[in-house]
């Protein structure tokens, strides 16, 4: 399975081709028993957090919460605050895994065996209703712990180095223009974004592969500028009387009502 995905990857991009030669064989091999409420929980504890910081945090969490096995949303919901932020937890942090467990309990998280059904955008839909949780935390879960095998975060700054790096470019791309020329890697692009990684200890280990080619990204126009184009194309096209009109109505409606009122003051 390992050789389809990267001969897929290899003959759609000659700059991946040469990543995947130099990185080796592709080997993400996902979570599959861990539930949603701890893959969540876990990506909670670890937001803007050191892994070894996070990874203490979650030990304590562990023994303080579910005495030697990984709490429940139940065993959450639970505990008092204080057990919470004793163990290290903020209080936006306390906020976000009580969220998770409630909605876990409700059924807005579901189990993982009912996830098997739904696709990635619906995944992402429903489990980004939990405080805390964005779009990349969930597409982080999606490829580490459900081993969804199309999986582009575009925001992640590592794939954007990775891919600037790779790619030789001067900047890391704009988050939609990664999107865009992505699309040439599906529907692998999961595995596209294990390379990305992967080019960046190329890079530090000073053998990242020459780019195989020079690339021109997707061009991305931002709906203002669009609009602001727009705008001014349709008024090139007014003829030069529209314009003047449309120039002098507010003082011509000015002037007509200071008139209105000097004839009503004539007349008393």
């Amino acid at each position: 399975m390992s050789k389809a995905i990267t001969t897929q990857l290899a003959a759609t991009d000659s700059v991946m081709a040469a990543i995947i030669q130099a990185a080796g064989p592709y080997h993400l091999t996902p979570e599959l028993t861990c539930e949603p409420f701890e893959a969540l929980s876990r990506a909670i504890a670890h937001q803007q957090l050191h892994a070894t910081a996070a990874g203490h945090i979650l030990k304590r969490f562990i023994e303080a919460c579910g005495h030697g096995s990984y709490p429940t949303a139940e065993t959450v919901l639970a505990t008092a605050d204080a057990v919470l932020r004793a163990v290290g937890f903020s209080f936006s942090k306390i906020a976000s895994v009580k969220d998770l467990a409630a909605k876990t309990l409700d059924g807005t998280v579901p189990k993982r065996e009912s996830l098997v059904d739904l696709s990635d955008d619906e995944i992402i839909e429903r489990l980004t209703k939990v405080r805390g949780i964005g779009r990349w935390t969930v597409e982080m879960m999606l490829m580490f712990q459900l081993g969804r095998p199309d999986v582009l975060p575009v925001d992640d700054f590592g794939v954007r180095a990775g891919f600037r790096f790779a790619y030789g470019l001067r900047k890391a791309p704009s988050p939609r223009a990664l999107a865009l020329f992505g699309q040439r890697w599906a529907p692998n692009r999961t595995a596209a974004a294990w390379y990305l990684w992967r080019a960046i200890e190329l890079k530090k280990a000073g053998a990242l592969p020459e780019p195989a080619e020079r690339i021109r990204l997707p061009r991305v126009i931002r709906k203002r500028r669009k609009e602001a184009t727009r705008r001014r194309q349709k008024s090139r096209l007014l003829p030069p009387a529209t314009k003047l009109r449309s120039a002098k109505a507010p003082r011509a409606k000015l002037a007509d009502r200071v008139r209105k009122v000097r004839r009503k003051r004539a007349r008393k």
